[in-house]
């Protein structure tokens, strides 16, 4: 598929990773719908991008009735929809919950089913719900009617101490992405996932010089953290290349997570 008239939803798209493919897309000739929860960050971005290439659409992406609404509104716009980046999801901020924690208290079952909601089931009910609108469209001369690209994780390999919820929520995404590929298939629409390492988002903004620095030593080539532009640069990538299809692709340097 080209990027020129593409049409994208991207959910987490008003920061890090998902703004910079936003933007990447408008870039290149697309069209995006940013869908985010927020909207001082989401309405800035499309005033950036244009109103004409832009829009933002307030969504809770594990509520089905919002995810829906916000492809209507995305396809009332801009006619169709040809991409589904998922971006939007929730990690263990600064307070990693083990198994068993101090105290002899066990995991909280409340915060690890929220981290599954959101970054698990957010992810699949957007991908359906768009899945089903890229089967309206008409086919390119590849066949090809649509492509969804999901955001994992390493931490879906190497999952640290503490990110037991958020390793679950990230290994459910890789797991899921060759048996969507395989149902699409035949209405053209393929399936690809993302697992960044670490990357240069406001999730390490509060984060000091000093393990920033330790952070980055860990990365063997190039011991930095990763940009996101680059991380939109690998979705222009996938969007490209007909062929990558029902994998799960690692943007690390080559980075492998020790337990803690």
């Amino acid at each position: 598929m080209e990027m020129k008239n593409n049409v994208a939803i991207v959910t987490g798209g008003s920061s890090g990773l998902g703004e910079a493919a936003a933007k990447h897309i408008v870039e290149k000739g697309g069209k995006v719908a940013v869908l985010d929860l927020n909207e001082e960050k989401g309405l800035a971005l499309v005033k950036e991008l244009g109103q004409e290439n832009a829009l933002f659409i307030k969504t809770d992406v594990s509520n089905e009735s919002e995810v829906q609404t916000a492809i209507n509104i995305t396809v009332e716009k801009f006619g169709k929809i040809t991409t589904a980046i998922n971006c939007a999801g929730r990690g263990v901020g600064n307070h990693p919950k083990k198994v068993i924690n101090r105290g002899n208290e066990p995991h909280g079952l409340d915060t690890f089913s929220k981290v599954i909601q959101v970054n698990l089931i957010g992810t699949f009910n957007v991908l359906r719900l768009a899945a089903q609108q890229m089967a309206e469209n008409t086919p390119n001369e590849n066949g090809e009617r649509g492509v969804i690209i999901n955001t994992s994780s390493i931490a879906a390999y190497e999952g640290q101490i503490g990110q037991v919820a958020y390793s679950a929520s990230k290994g459910g995404i890789v797991g899921m992405t060759l048996p969507v590929a395989r149902d699409l298939a035949r209405y053209g629409i393929r399936c690809v996932t993302i697992a960044p390492g670490l990357m240069d988002t406001p999730a390490f903004g509060m984060v000091s010089d000093e393990i920033r620095t330790s952070l980055e030593k860990m990365v063997p080539f190039p011991s930095r953290l990763g940009y996101p532009n680059e991380y939109a640069m690998l979705v222009q990538s996938i969007i490209e290349n007909p062929m990558l299809n029902g994998e799960t692709i690692r943007l690390d340097g080559a980075i492998r997570m020790q337990p803690k």
